[in-house]
């Protein structure tokens, strides 16, 4: 009998059956160095069990399932009556109800909610990232719709709610809702003043019927949407309803569904208004300043989503480099390819201990950490969005052509690393931030340096680099033309000083040799050959 040709042999298991959370040491220690000890066994006890169901096999098909199945438009009955409806797979409500039954529609409700969230967070969207996006706009519509009371107090329980309830109801028939946001318009893009969606006021005090367009509104069967219009005052915040109170359709008519690079799972469609009902939110005129609390938190969740995304693709190459042997022996005793992956596991890890950093300003409320929050998180939106694309694409080549084929779920999160960068405002927006905010408000650049000064004199090469990063802040000519670098250098200087106070000595050791200290190619895996290698990939894998 002829042997058989399909012996398979030097092939690694799937990364399945872990803790993802438990698993990650960088985001464990970030959770337990910003929880209070009070709360820190709860927390680990929620987040462990996340975790596990995150490394399940089911969650991990969850994801497969939902992507390889895209939402479908119906926007009518088969009588012609019009529905706007989208049909999603089952597994896109699986994902959405283990996330909101986990809290992650909410940070406001609890102490220390935005640490606890944000670690969810990450956990959750390694599965699948495209229905974080209801998730954080539902978690960051709070703090917009406090601009008013009344409604808050409506709408924050809904909000809040650890209940999934899908389909279409007035929202005072359900027990938890989905809210998204409408700003962006084919004729502005970023520059929403440019809006033309028209608001009409109506008998009833706050009250207004909207026509106008939006060019991206994702997630278009959530119950309420935060939409910006303008008004006789100027550019508005509005709350639109899905479904209004006496059980009738308000006006939201779904014109198509976008063809997207990745994030196929989510529904963006484009959506058009006319006589659209809507309660105003906040004072008329001051639309951009009612809904920034909202583009903040969810700036925010793309450094968080960046993150997660970075710590699936290390996590998967380093596993692959585990179990795979080549030229007589694992892969990950192999020099090179050792550098390669310390490289992407510094990068991750950069990002996680940050994104932790800025969820643990929010909590703490104070002005410091608000001005502190100014700075930091456009200059974080910025870099690590940024990175995560490149890192997505050398994590796919350490699996070599496996990781070229879908089945391996690398594709999937190359396909999605670009997303976070764009949405809620692309490089260029968050680099103008940046210098708005250094322009326009000394109190955030102040707390600024007070956070990265607290690791000065612990590491010459960071020290050099806050040198190097005054004297840029200093030179006013041209500052425009060279935001990018400028806020590339306080995102670098900003992980730096966090590693070098809260990281292991290798891991600090090795970023501050490279991304601060200059000996650093263009490439991942680029780093000092004398640096612990070894000890930065061990930290890195996820124990199965």
């Amino acid at each position: 009998m002829a042997a058989s040709t399909h012996t398979v042999t030097n092939q690694a298991p799937p990364l399945v059956g872990y803790d993802v959370f438990t698993s990650d040491r960088a985001l464990a220690e970030g959770v337990a160095r910003h929880l209070d000890p009070s709360l820190l066994g709860t927390a680990r006890e929620e987040l462990s069990v996340l975790g596990r169901t995150a490394g399940s096999a089911q969650a991990q098909e969850w994801g497969v399932l939902a992507n390889r199945n895209p939402p479908v438009l119906r926007t009518h009955d088969r009588y012609g009556h019009r529905i706007d409806e989208v049909d999603f797979h089952p597994s896109w409500h699986r994902l959405l109800g283990k996330a909101v039954s986990a809290g992650l529609t909410d940070a406001w409700s609890r102490p220390g909610g935005h640490v606890r969230r944000a670690a969810g967070f990450l956990v959750w969207t390694q599965v699948e990232g495209g229905h974080g996006c209801p998730v954080s706009m539902t978690h960051a519509a709070v703090p917009a719709l406090r601009a008013d009371p009344e409604l808050a107090a409506e709408w924050e329980p809904r909000l809040t709610s650890t209940v999934y309830d899908a389909g279409l109801r007035p929202a005072d028939q359900k027990a938890g809702v989905l809210f998204g946001m409408g700003m962006t318009e084919k004729q502005g893009g970023s520059d929403v003043r440019a809006n033309t969606t028209r608001a009409r006021a109506l008998a009833e005090e706050g009250t207004y019927a909207l026509t106008g367009h939006k060019w991206f509104c994702s997630a278009p069967m959530s119950d309420g949407f935060l939409v910006l219009a303008q008004a006789e005052a100027g550019l508005t915040c509005f709350l639109v309803p899905r479904v209004l109170a006496d059980g009738s359709r308000n006006v939201f008519a779904l014109q198509r569904l976008k063809d997207k690079l990745g994030n196929r799972s989510n529904a963006s469609s484009e959506v058009e208004f006319d006589g659209t009902w809507a309660r105003r939110v906040g004072e008329e005129g001051r639309g951009v300043r009612t809904i920034i609390e909202m583009v903040a938190a969810t700036r925010l969740d793309c450094v968080l989503g960046s993150a997660a995304l970075m710590r699936q693709a290390v996590a998967q190459a380093v596993h692959h480099a585990t179990y795979r042997e080549a030229f007589g022996g694992r892969l990950v005793d192999k020099p090179l390819m050792r550098n390669v992956l310390a490289d992407l596991a510094l990068e991750s890890e950069a990002a996680t201990t940050l994104a932790m950093r800025l969820a643990a300003a929010y909590d703490d409320g104070g002005e410091q950490e608000r001005a502190f929050l100014r700075l930091a998180v456009p200059a974080a939106k910025y870099w690590v969005t940024k990175r995560c694309t490149p890192l997505a694409g050398e994590a796919l080549e350490c699996l070599g052509g496996n990781g070229y084929v879908e089945e391996s779920g690398m594709p999937r999160l190359l396909r999605e690393a670009p997303l976070n960068s764009i949405w809620e405002g692309s490089g260029n927006v968050q680099a103008l931030d940046v210098l708005r905010a250094l322009q326009r408000e000394p109190m955030a650049l102040n707390a600024f340096l007070q956070e990265v000064g607290k690791a000065r004199g612990a590491d010459h090469r960071l020290d050099g680099a806050i040198k190097a990063m005054l004297t840029e802040l200093a030179d006013l000519e041209g500052i425009e033309a060279r935001a990018r670098r400028l806020v590339e250098r306080m995102a670098l200087v900003l992980q730096g000083s966090l590693l070098v106070r809260h990281a292991p000595s290798a891991v600090a050791d090795a970023f501050c040799a490279s991304r601060l200290g200059g000996d650093w190619g263009g490439a991942f895996g680029t780093l000092p050959h004398s640096l612990d290698l070894a000890a930065v990939v061990e930290r890195a894998a996820p124990q199965v």
